[in-house]
């Protein structure tokens, strides 16, 4: 692709303006010319790569191999194209050629325009069949039955903490989870008309209620807040009857026509929202180490005293570092705890084996829930 053209820097140029942006758009397009002949060309490679993997059956998605190919290109990028920026363009570079050889279903907590779509996007590409649900409970049924490849559901949020529902079905389901990805949530109130005036209820999920309960009680103090199964359903409903507003996406406030009243209502500025991708086992190949994975765990132990000191000694025995730490209760009518555990590391790591082989020996319940890279930003 190298031409005398090539470079953006130049001498100074005393032409008229208009005259060096048709000369600048010109070499543009050229570039984009090679680079669509480029991406065709990378595509034909993936095709017959597709056509290798048939021969021993490996799945399409290898998200260890995704990771691994970002991380050498972030490497290697020279600028100015900032670092943030290469993961999402190749996530679409390899959508679209990973689609050539099969287009991935992924099941998510829907209709159309939820955050949970949004995650799927971010994380497969939009080159997807997507699986919208009405509950993640469905989302799970979807992905064990086989009419989805992967399911992405929320499970936990900085400004509320956990998705309970999440967490329990991970302990209830068959699925492993194959990634994770996290989102900047921000909540916009939606509505028919361009104003807060005559609004009566507010419809959105129950966690986007209580992200947004500070603005709510200060500037509509008076109008319900109604729960319904996702933003994106709040959005629907919204559309259909002018004295509701909505709290969701810009992407939702497209899908069905609604003016966005006010951007941004959280009340915490960085409300993020951590997603993880889940797939049957049969369907989905554990991730070999790509140096920046995480290896999530649920496990419980005897109700004794220190027995909770006693299980996180081995973690510090081997320098391992645990990045969460969560207790659900078992239901067992003892006050019996479950705890979900991320450790920062890949079992074939030798430290992270040695601390996991004797955790096992101290657990009542040990279930490893999956490994898989950490998300790329």
């Amino acid at each position: 692709m190298a031409d005398s053209h090539s470079s953006a820097s130049h001498a100074p140029d005393d032409r008229p303006v208009d005259e060096q942006l048709a000369d600048l758009r010109v070499r543009i397009d050229s570039v984009d010319q090679q680079l669509l002949a480029l991406l065709n060309e990378r595509a034909r490679l993936a095709q017959c790569v597709g056509e290798v993997k048939k021969i021993d059956g490996s799945p399409v998605f290898r998200p260890d191999r995704e990771t691994q190919v970002i991380d050498g290109l972030k490497a290697a990028n020279p600028g100015p194209v900032r670092p943030e920026s290469i993961a999402p363009i190749w996530r679409e570079i390899m959508s679209a050629c990973r689609s050539l050889e099969a287009r991935l279903r992924v099941a998510f907590l829907g209709p159309v325009g939820t955050f949970s779509e949004q995650a799927a996007l971010n994380y497969f590409g939009s080159s997807i069949e997507p699986v919208p649900c009405a509950t993640v409970d469905e989302v799970f049924r979807a992905t064990v039955a086989g009419s989805a490849d992967f399911g992405v559901v929320p499970v936990e949020n900085s400004t509320e903490g956990v998705v309970a529902r999440s967490l329990d079905l991970l302990l209830q389901s068959p699925l492993t989870i194959a990634g994770e990805t996290s989102l900047l949530v921000r909540h916009n109130l939606l509505r028919k008309t361009l104003s807060r005036e005559g609004i009566t209820a507010v419809v959105a999920h129950p966690q986007a209620l209580a992200q947004c309960q500070g603005w709510l009680s200060q500037h509509l103090p008076h109008a319900e807040r109604r729960p319904v199964s996702s933003n994106a359903e709040g959005a629907r409903l919204a559309a259909q009857d002018d004295t509701l507003a909505a709290l969701a996406s810009e992407r939702a406030a497209a899908q069905y026509g609604l003016h966005v009243v006010q951007a941004a209502v959280q009340d915490e500025a960085h409300n993020r929202t951590r997603f993880v991708v889940v797939a049957r086992t049969d369907r989905h190949q554990p991730s070999a180490p790509t140096g920046h994975d995480c290896t999530s765990l649920i496990v419980s132990v005897d109700n004794r005293p220190g027995a909770v000191h006693d299980m996180l000694v081995p973690l510090k025995r081997h320098g391992v570092s645990m990045t969460r730490f969560e207790s659900r209760p078992a239901r067992s009518g003892q006050w019996e705890y479950l705890f979900y555990i991320d450790l920062a590391g890949h079992p074939q790591d030798s430290e992270l084996a040695a601390a996991l082989q004797e955790l096992r020996a101290q657990c009542t319940f040990f279930k490893v829930l999956g490994t898989f890279p950490l998300d790329a930003h």
